[in-house]
């Protein structure tokens, strides 16, 4: 070998090293940087016909596909969980422990008992009185949970055009670095920093939708929903969603006013089904069309029992068939029809609101001419044995089983606290496993210590590389001394 030929080995060994060393260095300083795929020195030796030496063939970025794919759809999964459970937990804090002072279960029992002690001496206005309060409190805790249950809506209805404006924005910028990508690939450039780039973009968007990626020529990709919905191919895809002011109880997405998704400006399947179905997005679905509506539906229900066990036909004598009983629908007779919102809508009869001087009323009947017998309790004991006996729903959202109506406003509360277990437990599941997914991400990923490894290795072909230079500029220089 020329000393020129030993010369240019040596010299594209030291510019490999010098690069390689930056790359470490980018690696290190990267470790804990999301998106990020660990870079190495792609080299290969000259060819035939040159003085040898190594040639930089680019750089190469790391990343485990299939780790990657399943991390993208536990996070998806998480996102799910993790909304759906944020939800149950909101309507338990509404309805209260049963204990809790305020919670349903507890209005029921306090109007119960005031209407017990009110039968024991029914000429005592200050017991009347304590009727009257109690069950007006009943009143506004069952208005109080329709509220929160709507709310809960309106959120999720904000939460997913918030979602959709996201995805589609994003799915504009993915579209940009690919194209970024594709001309620097045609052009030999470093993709490594645009691929990390699409990585934390498709990252961003993996909670809301999972997405599946299927590669196109000179470095593109395809992004589809792991449903089959389109994402991005070749140009991004345009959500549309239109969101509601405000969320009530009559309003449903099928052939109501709330909206549903189109997909390039054709309706989808709603989620949490159909190609959108997974993650936060669908999450926000169902709790806007199906676990809220759920929820509204059974304390309409039990707004119902109350108002029909105290209504026409009840205890009270007095009562016409289409008279208000004790429970109105906003003050006036309850429609069986209109089921849907009572609970948003049920008020005490203003007859016998509290402070008004007509808790006589509750002792006499709504519609008494005048003062009764002030000893006569039988109507507040009525009253009393009419919220205590069993008996069958007139509300499909009810389940058909005889029930008092303290068990009915009981089960309802079980059957939250169940929910709110249960969907404590998915949630625990899926952080377990989102956190070893993100863990075996990061063990493919950069190591600190197998770096400082390379870099001793690179320090010592730096070493060997600048010994071949000092030797062959030696030899030069006695060369020019002869």
């Amino acid at each position: 070998m020329s000393l020129s030929g030993a010369l240019s080995n040596a010299l594209s060994g030291l510019t490999a090293n010098a690069r390689a060393a930056g790359l470490v260095s980018a690696n290190i300083a990267n470790a804990s940087t999301e998106s990020y795929g660990r870079r190495t020195l792609g080299l290969s030796s000259n060819g035939a016909g040159t003085t040898g030496g190594v040639r930089i063939d680019g750089v190469i970025r790391h990343v485990d596909a299939a780790i990657l794919s399943d991390r993208r759809q536990s996070d998806a999964a998480l996102a799910n969980g993790d909304s759906l459970h944020a939800f149950v937990s909101r309507i338990e804090t509404a309805v209260g422990d049963s204990e809790a002072p305020g919670s349903l279960a507890n209005r029921v029992l306090a109007f119960e008992n005031a209407m017990i002690a009110a039968a024991a001496n029914p000429a005592a206005t200050q017991r009347l009185e304590s009727v009257a309060y109690s069950a007006n409190a009943l009143a506004d805790t069952l208005r109080d949970l329709s509220g929160t249950v709507q709310q809960a809506r309106t959120d999720a209805d904000r939460s997913i055009a918030a979602q959709v404006t996201r995805l589609n924005d994003t799915l504009v910028r993915i579209g940009d670095v690919n194209t970024d990508i594709v001309a620097a690939q045609a052009g030999n450039g470093d993709t490594a920093s645009l691929l990390d780039e699409r990585q934390r973009l498709i990252d961003s968007i993996a909670e809301i939708v999972p997405v599946r990626i299927i590669q196109r020529d000179r470095g593109a990709i395809a992004l589809y929903t792991t449903g089959g919905g389109v994402l991005l191919d070749g140009k991004p895809s345009v959500l549309e969603f239109s969101p509601t002011a405000a969320v009530s109880p009559h309003m449903i997405l099928s052939g109501g006013p709330l909206s549903g998704l189109t997909l390039n400006g054709n309706p989808v399947t709603a989620p949490p089904a159909g190609m959108f179905g997974g993650g936060d997005l669908a999450a926000q679905f169902e709790i806007r069309d199906i676990a809220a509506t759920g929820y509204q539906a059974q304390l309409d229900g039990i707004a119902r029992d109350l108002v029909e066990r105290l209504g026409p036909g009840g205890p009270d004598a007095t009562l016409g068939a289409t008279d208000p009983g004790l429970f109105t629908d906003l003050g006036g007779a309850f429609d069986p029809l209109n089921e849907t919102g009572l609970a948003g809508r049920i008020t005490l009869n203003a007859l016998v609101a509290p402070g008004g001087g007509g808790s006589w009323r509750l002792r006499d009947g709504l519609n008494a001419a005048g003062l009764g017998d002030v000893g006569d309790g039988r109507l507040l004991q009525g009253i009393a044995d009419a919220l205590t006996a069993s008996g069958l729903p007139a509300s499909p959202a009810l389940s058909p089983v005889s029930r008092s109506f303290a068990d009915r406003a009981a089960d309802f509360t079980a059957a939250v606290t169940g929910d709110r277990v249960r969907a404590e437990s998915a949630k625990v599941y899926l952080t377990t496993r989102n956190t070893a997914l993100s863990e075996l991400e990061l063990s493919t990923g950069v190591d600190t210590d197998q770096e400082l490894q390379i870099l001793m290795r690179i320090e010592q072909q730096y070493a060997a590389n600048a010994e071949v230079m000092s030797t062959v500029d030696e030899l030069l220089m006695r060369l020019l001394n002869i």
